[in-house]
């Protein structure tokens, strides 16, 4: 498998890295972390006026009309500045789950406002934190005319307080199944309450409905929807998930060699010493590593190869350990400022936190792919 990139793909994402560099700079990430994690302008910027969110929505839809491996350079990219807007929540998350499920007329429709509106989207998960977020679902939606009355509770979802849509998977109370619904939070009678999150600039809040009524064309799927219907498109959505962190992984590799070009001791920088130094190749090679399984599993993904899941499993794991081991070496390497507000690192443990155990534990995510193994020896 060639994992090169073409030229197309290196001019994307060397004008996204361009871009992100000038537009979301440490003074500007922490000053959207006093509005709530979300930075209006630097959103409206790359959705509507760059098109980023139809990076991988049809060309019929408006966008376009390219991949899971387009997808990830941008995603590395808004991962390496930690970037205060609900990127992957709308492109990995959200609009996988539309093309995935949603009947054709609701998806032609709602990819439309994504790709050309610059609409910000997200999912209500049931279980975030679990290998199957879909295990158990909390909402109801129960028949009231022509519509809908939905009914239920999501203790943390992401981005909501920015999202201008947010998809509800919902039990159905008339007969067995389950339904998707498109809802826009400033329309309905939701109660939204923001948490204090671990990572300020990966915001989540709480939504809770009750007996909401929404339109029958609220309901999005084309019937028959059942659990197992978004393990496809959660796929999208754990890789871009793995693509953020090992962006996140490289950003703060490059803060920590900054630093410690500038920092000297004992005469010279710091930079120079050989225990320094092998710490950082260390990382280099930890992010490599992880970045080519990502790179793969993306390919596989684009190929629809049977092997993407086990990769994107893999990635995962990569990923989560190689950004927690460059921010927690951040730390160390900054000396007796690392901890402190003042400096970035713990911006980016903070990223490794939060995101360490989403879509299942490391140990998890280990497990089921050493049953996959299993099963293909079998």
């Amino acid at each position: 498998m060639d994992l090169s990139l073409s030229e197309d793909q290196l001019f994307m994402r060397d004008e996204a890295k361009r871009f992100l560099a000038e537009r979301a700079t440490s003074e500007a990430v922490r000053a959207s972390i006093a509005a709530r994690g979300h930075d209006p302008a630097l959103w409206k910027a790359l959705s509507s006026e760059l098109g980023w969110c139809g990076i991988a929505i049809p060309e019929n839809a408006g966008g376009l009309g390219l991949g899971a491996f387009e997808m990830v350079l941008l995603l590395e990219e808004t991962g390496r500045r930690l970037a205060p807007v609900p990127f992957w929540a709308t492109v990995s998350l959200c609009t996988p789950m539309i093309n995935s499920v949603a009947a054709d007329e609701s998806r032609l429709a709602l990819l439309s406002r994504v790709a050309s509106d610059g609409v910000a989207a997200t999912v209500a998960l049931p279980r975030p934190a679990a290998l199957d977020p879909f295990e158990t679902i909390e909402f109801t939606a129960c028949p009231d005319g022509d519509g809908w009355k939905l009914s239920g509770f999501c203790p943390a979802v992401f981005n909501l307080m920015a999202a201008d849509l947010v998809l509800v998977p919902a039990k159905l109370k008339d007969k067995p199944g389950l339904g998707l619904f498109a809802i826009e939070p400033a329309a309905i009678a939701a109660t939204t309450a923001p948490l204090d999150a671990i990572d300020s600039t990966m915001p989540i809040a709480s939504l809770r409905l009750s007996d909401v009524t929404v339109s029958g064309a609220s309901r999005i799927d084309a019937g028959d929807l059942q659990a197992s219907s978004f393990v496809a498109p959660i796929q999208w959505a754990r890789l871009g998930l793995a693509a953020e962190q090992i962006g996140a992984a490289s950003g703060c590799l490059e803060l920590t060699l900054n630093y410690l070009a500038e920092r000297i001791q004992f005469g010279r920088s710091i930079a120079s010493f050989q225990a320094v130094k092998h710490r950082c190749a260390e990382l280099l090679i930890r992010t490599g590593e992880a970045r080519s399984l990502l790179y793969g599993a993306a390919a596989s993904l684009d190929a629809d190869d049977n092997e993407a899941a086990r990769e994107i499993d893999g990635a995962s794991v990569l990923a989560a350990e190689a950004l927690w081991r460059a921010a927690e070496e951040a730390i160390q390497l900054h000396g007796g400022v690392g901890n402190t507000w003042e400096y970035d690192p713990h911006l980016y443990l903070r990223r490794a936190q939060a995101t360490a155990d989403l879509f299942g534990s490391t140990e998890e995510k280990l497990a089921r792919i050493a049953d996959s193994l299993r099963e293909v020896a079998a």
